[in-house]
């Protein structure tokens, strides 16, 4: 059996098996030459991508932050203080004279109704002893007018005397009364200044001052000449201490607040005092409250006029916090601290500053204490920023 030659078909120069292989060897190259271009592209895209993340990540600030501490329920302030007597006065007389005679000296502890000193007073007694003669004149005028005007009413009744001649001698007799009337006052007012002879202390204290002594010339002051203090009286059993508190801590300073006085030669030790009132007005040229304070002294060791501290442990109405100084941001709108929000973006909150404590400052007014705020915060930061939260130990150190 006779079999027929393969032919190749007309117009083609090359075998089919040489095709076939052509064809594979391109397909092999495209390949080759796809994954060369996919090998050099994608980690140019991926570069790309991580250029784009780390730019993005370097133009976002990064910050630290910090939580405001709540700061004591209650403060303490210390400011200076004066002690002065409970009850201060100056003695003076209300007679004129000389000092017969003075019976306490600085120093001394007097009760009250006690005896300080006598004054001779010759022209009171003189006076006084015409005063009552003037009286006995009077009284004898006095009696002599109503006679006569009792005899005189008799007479009217069986018109021995006109009715004139009758209002006459009861009008006298009127007249008599009253300048007897003004006699007595006369002689109890000299009876008055005579006894002021005799020179009491008006309540307990001590003698903080003599100003007289036997012999001296007393002048009250009625003659035009200037009165003179013979003693001055100061009661220290309990004792006023008085405070300028000033006005950021005025409405914290109420009656019935407890204080602690401290004084220089008393070393390691306080006397407790109660603020019993306050002036309930602001002083204008100190813009101070002024506080009066009861500090018990029954030994007297606490000398008034003593200049002395008073510890005051003031109660808020509202709480506050304490932050450090470098979370605060001077803007030309006021005082600032920088907060993260939930959103990771700043946001300028308004703040109103306490105390200094150097190193940290007490916030009054602006936080709730939920707060993450930013140390030391850019310049230029602004509201509404981007910023990345990192620990404190974390923060790239700027060039």
């Amino acid at each position: 059996m006779d079999s027929e030659p393969n032919h190749a078909p007309a117009g083609s120069g090359q075998p089919p098996g040489g095709r076939r292989r052509f064809a594979l060897w391109l397909i092999l190259f495209l390949l080759v030459l796809g994954a060369v271009v996919v090998a050099g592209i994608i980690p140019r895209l991926s570069s790309r991508a991580a250029l784009r993340v780390e730019t993005a990540r370097l133009s976002t600030p990064t910050v630290a932050v910090v939580r405001p501490k709540l700061s004591q329920p209650s403060q303490e302030i210390v400011l200076p203080a004066t002690i002065l007597p409970w009850t201060d006065a100056p003695i003076y007389a209300r007679t004129n004279g000389y000092l017969r005679r003075w019976y306490s000296d600085i120093g001394a502890q007097v009760r009250a109704g006690q005896l300080l000193a006598e004054i001779d007073t010759p022209e009171v007694d003189q006076q006084l002893r015409q005063a009552r003669a003037d009286l006995a004149t009077a009284k004898a005028n006095f009696d002599l007018a109503g006679i006569t005007a009792a005899r005189y009413r008799d007479l009217l009744k069986t018109e021995s005397v006109s009715k004139q001649d009758a209002d006459n001698a009861a009008g006298d007799y009127e007249a008599k009364r009253a300048i007897v009337q003004s006699a007595e006052a006369n002689v109890k007012r000299l009876e008055e200044l005579q006894s002021f002879q005799k020179i009491y202390a008006p309540f307990d204290g001590v003698i903080t001052a003599r100003n007289i002594d036997v012999g001296s010339l007393i002048d009250a002051g009625s003659s035009g000449g200037p009165a003179r203090e013979l003693f001055h009286l100061a009661a220290t059993r309990r004792l006023r201490v008085y405070v300028n508190v000033p006005q950021p801590y005025s409405q914290a300073a109420r009656p019935g607040l407890s204080a602690e006085l401290r004084l220089p030669e008393f070393p390691g030790r306080h006397f407790t005092g109660t603020l019993i009132n306050t002036a309930s007005s602001i002083d204008l040229a100190t813009r101070t409250l002024l506080a009066q304070f009861e500090v018990p002294n029954p030994s007297g060791e606490l000398l008034s006029g003593a200049y002395a501290e008073m510890h005051l442990k003031l109660v808020g109405d509202h709480p506050s916090y304490v932050l450090p100084v470098n979370t605060l941001l001077f803007r030309s709108e006021g005082l600032r601290v920088v907060t993260v929000g939930p959103d990771s973006k700043a946001i300028l909150v308004p703040i109103t500053l306490g105390r200094d404590f150097g190193n940290e400052v007490e916030v009054i007014a602006g936080l709730t204490g939920d707060e993450q705020v930013i140390t030391d915060p850019p310049d230029s930061v602004v509201a509404g920023e981007l910023v990345r939260v990192v620990a404190a130990g974390q923060i790239p150190e700027k060039p």
